[in-house]
């Protein structure tokens, strides 16, 4: 071998090297495309592997929920020293397809499949001294459930010529559902541009309402699992119809205000009548007093001392005017 370069003589070398060494490739496949299933039946998530199996051989299958890193896994069994251990809330429904899993095969099967499920599920298999390969498959598992019944609500100012914007959600569902708007009963057809819906958000938009846009409009959320609706009442308000009435109320208002003030105003004019009755005395005449134009004679006045009680009782007022009355012939 003298005559090969040194760069070739070193590279075949550890070509030999590599090759009697001990230590082989770990090699970990998993499907490529992602898994999905109804929720409520069984899965199997398929791993295999090629290494030499020996008395360090470990594997482990863990979990990871969607949007958090691969870092942050929850075991769900591992086996190692010829003992397979389960652990985390799937204990009860997990199991191996193969046990023990030393022939290459590591497919996990999981029963019962709940929503909680979904996620992605590492398959990592540990062969020391085999550490030329990071022996690790990830599987992708969706699991599907119908909708939930979807919310409707409507905001916005509905009233003629105005616009109205109706929301629909459904808190559950995978895939994510996919909304449809439709009216029920006869309508005529809106103009264009005046009714648009979002498949995705579940809006929808209308736009210069008028009387004939009122009715019940029902939204359908649906995936490959089935569908789910909601239904709601959009009325249309007038506002020339409120301000009529408005005024009819305001006519009203008034007259009230009129009757009101003509009552307060006549019983105001009886008291004060009353009062001026009881401060004059109405007309009601006393016994001594004189009728207009009468004075008393000389005689009299020398006698007005005189109580009166000397006079008669039968002398009166009108007897006494009668009798100083001059003749006028």
């Amino acid at each position: 071998m003298a005559w090969l370069p040194g760069s070739l003589v070193f590279w075949t070398m550890l070509t030999l090297i590599y090759l009697i060494a001990p230590g082989c490739l770990v090699e970990v496949k998993v499907p490529i495309e992602p898994l999905s299933k109804p929720a409520g039946e069984a899965v199997e998530l398929t791993c295999s592997y090629y290494t030499s199996v020996g008395e360090n051989f470990a594997l482990k299958w863990s979990f990871v929920q969607p949007g958090n890193p691969i870092s942050s896994d929850e075991t769900i069994l591992y086996f190692t020293n010829k003992e397979l251990y389960l652990t985390g809330p799937q204990a009860k429904r997990v199991t191996l397809l193969q046990n023990p899993p030393t022939e290459g095969i590591a497919t996990l099967r999981l029963t019962d499949i709940q929503p909680s499920d979904t996620g992605t599920y590492l398959c990592q298999v540990n062969n020391p001294p085999d550490f030329h390969s990071n022996g690790l498959g990830l599987v992708n598992l969706t699991v599907l459930v119908p909708p939930t019944k979807p919310t409707c609500g409507q905001s916005g100012q509905i009233s003629v010529g105005g616009g109205a914007a109706l929301s629909c959600s459904s808190s559950g569902g995978a895939p994510r559902p996919v909304y449809t708007w439709v009216r029920l009963g006869s309508a005529p057809t809106p103009a264009p541009g005046s009714m648009v819906q979002d498949e995705i958000s579940g809006r929808l938009i209308l736009t210069n309402l008028s009387l004939s846009s009122s009715g019940v409009y029902r939204c359908v959320a649906a995936n490959q699992l089935g569908s789910a609706f909601c239904e709601l009442t959009l009325a249309v308000a007038d506002p020339s119809k409120g301000r009529v009435a408005g005024a009819v109320i305001g006519v009203l208002l008034g007259l009230l205000f009129l009757v009101v003030g003509v009552f307060c105003l006549l019983k105001f004019q009886k008291e004060r009548s009353k009062k001026s009755k009881e401060m004059y005395g109405g007309n009601d005449l006393r016994e001594d007093a004189k009728a207009p134009g009468v004075y008393d004679s000389p005689l009299q006045r020398g006698h007005s001392d005189v109580g009166l009680l000397e006079r008669s009782p039968s002398a009166s007022t009108v007897t006494t005017t009668k009798s100083k009355l001059p003749m006028v012939v």
